[in-house]
Formats: structure tokens, sequence, C-alpha cells
């Protein structure tokens, strides 16, 4: 064993030099990758929100393969929007069916403001004076718009640091053939002194 160990670091660094470099060409396509794929289901969860369907089997496609690769951040530049995805058309939906709710209980509760001002003031009385009547009913029970949650239509999905996939292991190798490269020329460079 030892002697394999002595043999081992007589090998000339130009060689791990070579392996370096093709690590980190590896690496370097890997990472490419990994993003470029990325951007595909992003664009994928983005027509699926403008159909309006498949929006959750999209993001969740997302989802899985942004935790589980590394270079695959969603946000790209120093001023990216935050969060990186926004699903606008599910915004305008979601804003949409709390819009019509709303007006649909502003219309009972005006209807309601009209019963309630008819029994408080006589008929005997002119229409005009419950019309402060109504106003008040209705501003005081009247329903305000809900804003939509954030959570419904915005997202983002941190990429780990490192992941055990070809980018990662490449990285890693990468890594210890620089240090074998470098604790090569070192041994070689003393030696030769």
């Amino acid at each position: 064993m030892k002697d394999q160990l002595k043999n081992f670091w007589r090998v000339p660094y130009p060689v791990f030099a070579v392996l370096l470099v093709i690590g980190l060409a590896v690496s370097t396509m890997a990472l490419r990758a990994n993003n470029q794929h990325m951007i595909q289901l992003r664009s994928v969860a983005y027509e699926a929100d403008k159909a309006g369907s498949g929006v959750e089997e999209a993001l969740d496609n997302l989802r899985g393969y942004v935790y589980a690769h590394m270079n695959t951040n969603l946000a790209s530049g120093g001023n990216a929007i935050k969060p990186p995805i926004q699903l606008q058309y599910t915004y305008e939906r979601l804003k949409a069916a709390e819009d019509a709710k709303a007006q649909a209980a502003n219309s009972k509760i005006y209807t309601d403001a009209q019963e309630y001002c008819q029994a408080k003031i006589p008929a005997s009385v002119s229409g005009s004076a419950r019309v402060p009547c109504v106003s008040e009913y209705v501003t005081s029970h009247g329903v305000q718009v809900k804003e939509v949650p954030a959570g419904l239509y915005q997202f983002d999905f941190l990429s780990p640091a490192w992941s055990p996939d070809l980018a990662g292991w490449g990285l890693v190798f990468t890594i210890l053939m620089f240090a074998l490269a470098v604790a090569s020329f070192i041994k070689q460079r003393l030696v030769a002194t």
C-alpha cells in the first residue's frame, strides 16, 4: 500500500492539471444544463398559468427540479423581480373571483339597506330622506374586496449549494484534481531542489 501511495505522488502534476481542465469542462456543461432545464420548466409553468390548467403540476415539476439541482436559481441578475415566479393569469383569475364575490355581497347589502331604511323611515316621508340612511347603511355594512394572498400566485424556490448530480460530483472531482495538482506540483518542486 505504501508503495502504491509513493507511486501515486510520482504522477506528474500536468496529468492532474489535464484532469482538472476536464473536470472543469464537465462541471460547467452540467451546471449550464441544469440552468437550461430549469428555464424550460419555468416556461412550462408560465404557459400552464396562461392556459389556466395544469399549473399545480407544472409548479411541482419546477419545484422538485430546483430543490434537487444546483445552479437553478430562479432569479437572474441584481435587479430581478422578487419573488421570481409570479403567475399573472392566476392572479387575475383569483382577483376576478374575489371581485365577483364582493360585488354579489354588496348588491345584497344594498337591497338590505333599502328594506332597513323603508322600515325605519315611513313611506309618507319623501324618498330623498331615505338616501342618507341607505348610504350610511351601505357604508357601515359594505364588503371590502379582499386582497389575493401572495402565496397563491407568487413563488420562490431555492436551489441547493451542492447537489449529488453530474454538476455536483463534477465540482467535487474538479476541486480534488486542483488540490492534487497543487500538491503534486509542490512535491515535485521540493524534491527537485
